[in-house]
């Protein structure tokens, strides 16, 4: 389904019906796994609306983490990667023997994800694991695999559901990408 957009043709590629749907199904593998001292840290800023929704997933499924934020940049306003990952806001919290679930929109060049499981690493968690939005396989620049993951994603930029071209399209409620 395509909609408009104040201009802009968006085609729909991930339904918010299909997204809540399949994060309720996240939440229940995750707390199947029964996590301790449990820390959820969402990488900001595309993530925060999938963060949003699967921490109250995940409290629906009997889990009650511990959640701090952190910002890393490998985008800027551009739509492909830099290479380079900034941090732009670090964490608050110590990470120290707990059980971190790393949470970002798109894995796509790994590098983000990447730096952050590694600085999550020399800091001393427990165990850390990644929970993605969208898998798109076509664009690892680094080997990562996700631990757990909504949806496999196909190699198009994409836009909604708190991410974003130029700060824009972050409030459609679905994942979709622009139409030219």
């Amino acid at each position: 389904m395509t909609k408009k957009d104040k201009g802009a043709a968006i085609e729909t590629i991930f339904s918010a019906e299909e997204i809540q749907e399949r994060l309720q199904a996240l939440a229940d593998e995750i707390a199947l796994t029964r996590p301790k001292n449990l820390l959820v840290v969402p990488i900001l800023k595309g993530s925060f609306v999938f963060a949003a929704d699967l921490l109250r997933a995940l409290y629906a499924a009997g889990l009650a983490p511990e959640v701090d934020f952190l910002t890393l940049s490998s985008y800027r306003k551009s739509q492909t990667s830099s290479g380079q990952v900034s941090i732009l806001r670090d964490l608050d919290l110590d990470v120290q023997h707990r059980h971190v679930i790393l949470i970002d929109d798109v894995l796509d060049s790994g590098r983000t994800l990447a730096f952050a499981k590694d600085l999550i690493a020399a800091r001393g968690a427990a165990r850390i694991e990644t929970c993605v939005l969208l898998d798109k396989r076509a664009t690892r620049a680094v080997s990562i695999e996700p631990d757990y993951c909504a949806f496999t994603c196909p190699d198009v930029f994409v836009v909604g559901y708190g991410m974003d071209v130029g700060h824009r399209y972050r409030e459609l409620p679905f994942v979709g990408r622009l139409v030219k």
